[in-house]
């Protein structure tokens, strides 16, 4: 099965009834699409009283992919606000939990800097985050080169089959060591990652130019028809090797992610609406 959504869902005015509170996105994002990638346990371990308030918000059937916090993937500048790294992953586990209780817990998704390029040292970091999660499904997205290059590309999706850990495939622009291509192979049975960040390849170079504004600018993309056509294809080329695809669209900075999912749907020949029943068509404002 294909499953597709969005990267959050504060951001997606599309999907939004009119008459709407901010308090009510998240049950207006569920009745349209079944998963959406949960990015605020990224900059923080969430406390547990959110995790249960947005389970309760969602129907059954229905998936957060929770992003690993920042400090677990090397993203942290600075000291940790913890103690060890044993506390940070042992109250991380006990943040999102609940998740897993209640079966809204496809995976959690370990994306790791451009800078974490391939080395030993680095596989062995990888060794100790699926230690330090055991008993959780974990994808890792890499964003160096250097882990698809001829020389390790096998290695690299031999050593995540043997590990465990959910492949995450990538389309995102090709710009040099800090991004990585699109290889649409999946390295568990049961599941595989996709996320789309879009093409802007001048954006995708920006990176610290313009402050906290570089994010705006790297994820500003609209997918064209041909482009999704050929992420389909390679869609279901996964879709072939595992049970179920988890499709993300990243690319939200200009507004585009929602649409963009809707008309990959239609080009995949998936069923519209999310677990809900909410039928994307309803897009068109004219239909409230």
């Amino acid at each position: 099965m294909i499953k597709v959504g969005l990267t959050g869902w504060g951001d997606h005015p599309d999907v939004y009834s009119p008459s709407s509170k901010k308090t009510e996105k998240l049950q207006d994002y569920s009745g349209h699409f079944p998963i959406v990638e949960l990015d605020s346990t990224f900059y923080a371990i969430q406390p547990e009283r959110n995790i249960r308030k947005w389970i309760s918000e969602t129907p059954d059937g229905f998936g957060f992919i929770t992003k690993a916090y920042q400090g677990m993937t090397g993203h942290h500048r600075g000291p940790l606000p913890y103690e060890s790294e044993e506390e940070m992953f042992g109250l991380y586990q006990l943040s999102v939990g609940p998740l897993k209780e209640a079966g809204k817990l496809p995976m959690v998704l370990a994306q790791y800097p451009p800078w974490f390029d391939c080395t030993k040292e680095h596989v062995g970091i990888l060794r100790r985050l699926k230690a330090q999660l055991e008993g959780f499904d974990v994808a890792v997205e890499f964003r160096h080169q250097s882990w698809y290059s001829e020389k390790y590309r096998q290695g690299t999706l031999d050593f995540l089959r043997q590990q465990g850990f959910i492949h995450t495939v990538c389309d995102e622009p090709q710009a040099g060591e800090g991004s990585v291509p699109f290889v649409p192979v999946a390295t568990r049975d049961d599941k595989t990652l996709v996320r789309l960040h879009g093409r802007n390849t001048a954006g995708w170079k920006a990176e610290g130019r313009d402050g906290k504004k570089w994010r705006e600018v790297r994820y500003l993309y609209d997918y064209n028809d041909k482009e999704l056509e050929g992420i389909a294809e390679g869609v279901r080329a996964i879709a072939d090797q595992c049970r179920d695809v988890y499709v993300i669209f990243n690319n939200n900075s200009g507004g585009h992610a929602a649409e963009n999912a809707k008309r990959f749907m239609e080009i995949a020949g998936i069923e519209p609406g999310g677990p809900g029943g909410r039928q994307l068509d309803l897009f068109d404002k004219g239909e409230w």
